[in-house]
């Protein structure tokens, strides 16, 4: 039983990483954050999408890649979103912006329905070998 636990409680290891990340990115203050020029918007908000989408992955894994657990990464990563943008509303020039939380979740289903078939495929290779 100890073993079982050990092994669920480090399977959540990378999404407890990205989780601190995400935690420390959303932490700088405005006046301290880099400028990207004129790919700003882009490089800031894809960073975004991308954090959660392997957020989201890293909940899957969690969940011994059980393709049928997608939702539960989905909902996981969306709710980490929405107290993400809460969390940066205490921050000094930062602000909960709903368009975050919506690109955030784009990049968590994004990544989840180009992960899952892959893994479903694989699983069908390796019940028919």
């Amino acid at each position: 039983m100890k073993a079982i636990k050990k092994l669920l409680s480090l399977a959540w290891l990378p999404a407890t990483v990205m989780m601190l990340t995400i935690f420390a990115f959303s932490s700088i203050p405005s006046d301290s954050m880099p400028s990207f020029d004129w790919a700003d918007f882009l490089v800031k908000k894809g960073g975004h999408a991308l954090g959660y989408g392997l957020l989201a992955t890293a909940y899957l894994y969690a969940y011994q890649l059980d393709t049928s657990k997608w939702k539960i990464a989905w909902i996981l990563a969306f709710l980490y979103a929405l107290s993400d943008e809460y969390h940066q509303s205490f921050v000094a020039g930062r602000f909960a912006s709903w368009g975050d939380v919506v690109i955030d979740s784009v990049g968590a289903i994004i990544a989840l329905r180009f992960l899952v078939p892959k893994l479903n495929a694989v699983k069908k290779i390796k019940n028919k070998g």
